[in-house]
């Protein structure tokens, strides 16, 4: 039984699907003007984990994830470089989709882009025009927070406490200072016909039409980062409720941010990581234990430290697969499919609680000491260490780890030997060469 915690209840729910032993995902993208960071890779990361989840647990899963390739920071970057904001887009998506395949994400099912949903998101405007939800000033088109009762459910704000949140500007055109744009006038980059004039659509609205249009009008899971609560997701949930009398999603799930060294990320501190760096210093492995080394719902911090101590934490898992590997190669043994299937479960149990991955953790730390202790017997029985080796291996896929299976060459079988034999006859300059040439090879 998977539960999760639901932002719009404060609550740890259990999770009902819509459909039997389906679930549909959405995951909010990126804006595409610029590369991602580490902190846009976290939400690749959780939602990719509780995407294999499911999977694992028998769930067949319809993820989506859009990409915003409609923005006033990509008409700039367009403007700037003397091309259009198809160009722009294009080259952040390419890299963003990139970014994802080096971290050995499972692919979006569907990843919508605003720019081929407009006839749709401008027919949802129009009808909330129509229903008296929104309201149509000189060419702008607003929300009216005001039409709907359930306005702060997904972030439990009230409106007092919302001015910091949204940023408000001084704009005599609204009825409520609240009010969020749903079509912007404009004479300034890509632009497209609409029934109040030129312009493009607002940021809360064209979520919430990918969504509909890809996987209807409520999905099971509705995710992002925790700085999406307010006011991106609180305001696609107010429009969906206006149309369609429901809060767009069964489950919010949101994950919290990124720290560099302690201090918050951002462009006016300067200590910005790109993902693409990252995965290039640390690997892909490394970079996936880091991020889920932490429960989703606390901070993350990458520092020399965090680092260090996820490198050492994969290597204790990673080093007894290979030795399990090796000695059975060494030893002509194939090992089975077979695995040790109460420490999975259990490792699936621990997931099924909100996506507990530190306790997840634990259970693979205590599965490999049961494969360590297998290994060092005088006679090892293969099909236990096969078995624990296996379920380790399978814990490692749902959480996106790679297992490079070792193979062993009969020249490898020969320098094992040569190896062994230096050292009985105590040729200790000969043993050492030896050793180093398993080591460069990865097999010691």
């Amino acid at each position: 039984m998977i539960k999760l915690y639901n932002t719009k209840t404060l609550k740890l729910e259990e999770f009902k699907p819509i459909k039997e032993d389906k679930v549909s995902m959405y995951v909010c993208g990126p804006t595409v003007y610029n590369y991602a960071h580490i902190g846009n890779a976290r939400p690749m990361i959780v939602f990719d984990v509780l995407k294999r989840l499911f999977e694992a647990e028998g769930y067949e899963v319809t993820y989506a994830s859009n990409f915003t390739d409609v923005d006033d920071k990509i008409i700039n970057k367009a403007e700037e470089e003397n091309t259009s904001e198809a160009v722009i887009a294009q080259r952040y998506i390419d890299a963003y989709q990139e970014v994802r395949r080096q971290l050995n994400t499972e692919l979006p099912d569907i990843t919508p882009r605003v720019t081929e949903t407009m006839d749709e998101i401008i027919a949802f405007i129009d009808d909330l025009v129509k229903s008296g939800h929104a309201y149509e000033v000189n060419g702008d088109v607003y929300f009216s927070i005001d039409s709907v009762d359930t306005y702060g459910e997904i972030s439990h704000q009230n409106m007092e406490m919302l001015e910091a949140g949204a940023r408000i500007e001084e704009n005599s055109q609204k009825k409520n200072p609240y009010d969020f744009a749903l079509w912007k006038k404009t004479d300034k980059g890509i632009k497209w016909d609409s029934p109040w004039g030129e312009g493009r659509p607002g940021w809360h609205t064209e979520c919430v039409v990918m969504i509909n249009n890809n996987l209807g009008e409520k999905i099971d899971i509705h995710g992002g980062g925790m700085d999406l609560r307010f006011p991106h997701h609180e305001n696609e949930a107010a429009q969906q409720e206006a149309l369609h009398h429901n809060s767009l999603a069964n489950y919010w799930v949101h994950n919290a941010m990124v720290n560099i060294d302690g201090d918050k990320m951002s462009k006016s501190l300067g200590n910005v990581l790109w993902a693409k760096d990252v995965i290039a210093q640390l690997g892909t492995n490394l970079t996936r234990w880091l991020v889920s080394s932490v429960h989703y719902r606390k901070e993350l911090n990458f520092s020399e430290e965090t680092i260090e101590t996820a490198r050492k934490e994969l290597e204790r898992v990673l080093l007894p697969l290979r030795q399990a590997d090796i000695k059975a190669g060494l030893n002509g043994v194939s090992y089975t499919d077979a695995y040790e299937e109460a420490s999975y479960r259990e490792f699936l149990d621990q997931l099924d609680d909100d996506m507990n991955t530190p306790n997840a953790y634990a259970v693979i730390f205590e599965t490999v000491k049961k494969l360590n202790g297998a290994l060092r017997t005088k006679e090892i029985n293969y099909e236990e260490v096969g078995k624990y080796r296996n379920a380790v291996e399978k814990m490692l896929k749902v959480l996106g780890i790679q297992v490079e299976k070792v193979e062993i060459s009969e020249e490898d079988r020969v320098l094992f030997e040569a190896w062994n034999k230096a050292k009985e006859e105590k040729n200790f300059d000969l043993a050492d060469s030896y050793r180093a040439t398993l080591s460069e090879k990865g097999l010691l």
